[in-house]
């Protein structure tokens, strides 16, 4: 095993015990919990056997090299990510926005009736 394997392993399980963390506390739920624990128990295994993955990638995608391979699959992941990540904050956005319309009806209804008792005084 090269020293690097040994890093990556360190930090998967380091990364492990945050997200395990962090759900303990309440700030994950469960689903991203099990979503990011998947991840990391994924680039565990990478971690620990990459030489012997790499080929069975590059057979499945007919690639020339095991590290190619896993630098397709990485970039897929990584836009998987991107994506839901669009997604949560575009979900944030329109929540925002219908919060802020909201608003801004009561507000406007609460300015009517302030007006209105004021010409009644």
């Amino acid at each position: 095993m090269y020293a690097v394997q040994y890093i990556a392993i360190a930090v998967v399980l380091v990364l492990m015990v945050y997200v395990l963390g962090r759900y303990g506390r309440g700030e994950f739920e469960w689903g991203d919990f099990l979503f990011w624990e998947a991840i990391l128990i994924g680039l565990l295994v990478v971690s620990i056997f990459p030489v012997q993955i790499a080929n069975e990638i590059r057979k499945l995608l007919g690639l020339g090299r095991g590290l190619d391979a896993l630098f397709v699959i990485g970039i897929g992941l990584s836009y998987i990510l991107i994506f839901r990540v669009y997604l949560t904050v575009d979900k944030t956005e329109r929540e925002i926005t219908e919060l802020t319309r909201k608003i801004a009806i009561e507000l406007e209804e609460i300015n009517r009736r302030l007006e209105e008792m004021e010409k009644k005084h």
